[in-house]
């Protein structure tokens, strides 16, 4: 028998094994026999992996961490690993290996306490039946917290405006809020850099910062918050108006806020994270005061002050507002500030336009 299995270069133990099974089952007995094993004491209860799929089927974009994390919040007794858990999904084929593929981890920067600074942008409008939605958000940089999702019928200064105040009196005013360079909030014309919804944030003691142009990265949670908002609620549906954009908006965000685990707060919620501002919006705004002795010049209907015998433009956008000129350590050079902003520069050495 050693030398049989010698000849056909196999082991004496497998050799006398499948003589053993022959002699029991003939030839049926050399059939290749599965290698599960008979019992398996580790594998997830049945009723765990219903509710991993279950969950996924509520949240076909959760992977394998945020569903780990969401069955801890709900208090489950047993709770398999992340990677059992993406390997379930794989089993009940709903993962796309191709999608998995493309996601890869990024340095991410963020700022040290809430409202520090908000990173706000219209998401690409869509159609409805009764019309375009624009969608309007709103992020916290440092907690990732989705302080709107307004579906707009329009991106009007005017319809801007009213969310922000509806969410400034709901969450407070913020130090800065980052935008990008279109409008309402921006402008690409150097002589109109400035617009009526900037000037009204100044004027609120909100700082306005604008992206780089043609650099979306520059508000990267917010463009990552959109592509969020698009996988999880808006792709793939048909809207009947903005009506129902928003009932399904305020239902996801607060989905988003409070129970989805989100890989850049070590799978905590942003709600976990956030807190109100301690400053609250003032319904009413008393004059603005730059103190005694200030140089002060009023703006023009055509955004220009008269100094030093000559105009000055400032912007449109302050049109009908006072605003001081400060000198700085280079002699014949002012800033000129509104509020508590620097808006611009005036040089005496330059010769008039």
């Amino acid at each position: 028998m050693r030398e049989l299995c010698r000849r056909y270069g196999i082991q004496p133990r497998i050799g006398y094994k499948w003589l053993a099974r022959y002699a029991a089952a003939g030839e049926a007995g050399l059939v290749d026999r599965s290698r599960r094993p008979h019992a398996s004491p580790d594998r997830t209860p049945a009723e765990v992996e219903a509710e991993v799929v279950r969950l996924r089927q509520q949240h076909p974009c959760w992977g394998g961490r945020k569903l780990r994390q969401r069955l801890l919040d709900l208090g489950m007794d047993v709770v398999p690993s992340a990677s059992t858990i993406t390997a379930i999904l794989h089993r009940h084929g709903l993962i796309d290996a191709g999608e998995s593929a493309k996601h890869k981890a990024f340095e991410r920067f963020e700022r040290a306490v809430p409202n520090e600074l908000w990173q706000m942008d219209f998401k690409g409008h869509f159609a409805t039946a009764a019309g375009r939605c624009h969608p309007l958000t709103m992020v916290d940089d440092h907690s990732r917290f989705a302080l709107a999702v307004e579906a707009c019928r329009d991106e009007r200064a005017p319809t801007v405006q009213h969310v922000m105040t509806s969410v400034f009196r709901r969450y407070g005013l913020p130090d800065r809020i980052l935008t990008d360079n279109g409008p309402p909030w921006g402008s690409s014309d150097p002589d109109h850099r400035w617009t009526p919804l900037s000037a009204w944030l100044l004027r609120l003691g909100v700082g306005v910062t604008h992206g780089r142009p043609y650099h979306p990265q520059t508000q990267g949670k917010d463009e990552r918050f959109h592509r969020t908002l698009k996988l999880e609620v808006i792709a793939g549906r048909a809207w009947h108006d903005v009506v129902e954009c928003q009932s399904a908006f305020e239902a996801w965000r607060h989905v988003y806020n409070a129970e989805r685990p989100h890989d850049a707060l070590d799978l905590a919620t942003p709600a976990s994270r956030y807190r109100p501002s301690y400053r609250s919006f003032p319904e009413n705004l008393p004059p603005i005061d730059y103190g005694q002795g200030a140089i002060v010049r009023k703006v023009q209907k055509k955004g220009e002050i008269w100094f030093a015998n000559r105009p000055w433009k400032i912007g449109n956008a302050f049109a009908g507002y006072p605003v001081a000129l400060r000198p700085t350590t280079v002699d014949g050079r002012y800033h000129v500030v509104f509020c508590h902003h620097e808006i611009a520069e005036l040089d005496l050495r330059e010769a008039p336009p």
